[in-house]
């Protein structure tokens, strides 16, 4: 936990506790785990809108390279494709 043992979280505590005093510090701690929770939430809100909007680029960009694909192939001359040439064995090459 970023390298903060017991004893360094129990001074901590102490320090709080005399600073801002006994009757003070619930609602400070309630207040600082609201603020917290608040934090975390719209972080998360925020990392959903990323990803969401990354998706919907990369999906808006992998349309246009389809349609761009196709609108080659459409526009190119039609040749007539040859089949495939059979490898040659070993005997043929020899011969």
């Amino acid at each position: 936990m970023l390298g903060i043992g017991m004893q360094e979280i129990i001074l901590v505590l102490v320090v709080a506790l005399i600073i801002i005093g006994p009757k003070k510090l619930p609602g400070l701690a309630k207040s600082l785990g609201r603020a917290i929770g608040e934090f975390r939430r719209a972080a998360d809100d925020l990392k959903e809108d990323l990803d969401i909007s990354g998706v919907k680029e990369a999906k808006e960009k992998l349309m246009r390279d389809v349609n761009q694909a196709q609108s080659a192939k459409d526009s190119s001359p039609k040749e007539k494709e040859e089949p495939p040439k059979a490898k040659e064995t070993e005997k043929e090459k020899k011969d």
